[in-house]
């Protein structure tokens, strides 16, 4: 199967890095952007035909993301695995740092968790494979091409791989308004998953009960929960903060 990326920074991430899943790539006629010759160049490069077309045609391509006149049609995205995740990180755990989320819809969320998780280091993001969003074009786009770089595990059901991951030694910390801890007092020196919930809902029960902590972060104001995606970007930060005093 093959599927559609769309916009500029995602197709350059996959023809710098996974050019040979590369099938064929669209551009907007009398678009000159810089990025966009720079994607020419390099699909040319690898010998990836090339196709002018109109706005109109790339719309009807890709009709759910802006394309930003550019659209790639490259092979599906293959998960990872878990029993491959913990075998890579075995020997280097209290290194190791995982992201999981429990039920998260907003392709945007996803996506810029995942670009989130790329920059703070993380050794995968975990979804599950039921009422949450997967890998789509509009999540790559969100990522900015972070898709690429982080590996991403589908599970089967949350509370189970929970119990997996302590089982495998490593510390399983999820975010919940109403937790005791605030985000600052736990320690995250050690191997770790964050765990975050899904928009509205957040973690749900049973996943909350097989957490070892809950944490939550500090609201002043009348809202009183943060989007799922900068609730990852303070805690994964935190996480290299207290990391780098070690």
């Amino acid at each position: 199967m093959s599927e559609y990326i769309v916009g500029r920074n995602p197709v350059i991430e996959y023809l710098q890095h996974r050019a040979r899943y590369v099938e064929k790539v669209w551009i907007a006629e009398g678009n000159t952007h810089s990025r966009i010759r720079h994607i020419i160049a390099k699909a040319q490069q690898a010998g990836i035909p090339v196709k002018r077309c109109t706005r109109r045609e790339l719309d009807r391509l890709e009709p759910s993301v802006p394309h930003q006149g550019v659209i790639a049609l490259v092979n599906l995205t293959r998960y990872s695995d878990l029993p491959s995740i913990l075998a890579k990180i075995q020997g280097n755990e209290s290194e190791a740092l995982l992201v999981m989320l429990d039920g998260v819809q907003d392709p945007r969320n996803l996506g810029a968790v995942l670009r989130t998780a790329d920059a703070a280091n993380a050794d995968a993001v975990l979804i599950p494979k039921n009422r949450a969003v997967g890998i789509t074009p509009a999540v790559h786009k969100a990522s900015a091409g972070a898709s690429e770089h982080v590996p991403i595990v589908r599970v089967t059901n949350v509370a189970q791989t929970v119990e997996l991951l302590k089982k495998s030694g490593i510390w399983v910390v999820g975010s919940a308004g109403d937790a005791s801890y605030s985000y600052t007092d736990v320690d995250f020196g050690v191997p770790l998953c964050l765990v975050l919930g899904g928009e509205g809902a957040g973690i749900r029960r049973l996943v909350k009960q097989k957490c070892d902590y809950l944490v939550h972060l500090p609201m002043l104001g009348r809202i009183q929960s943060l989007n799922v995606s900068v609730a990852a970007g303070v805690l994964l930060y935190e996480v290299l903060r207290q990391r780098s005093l070690q």
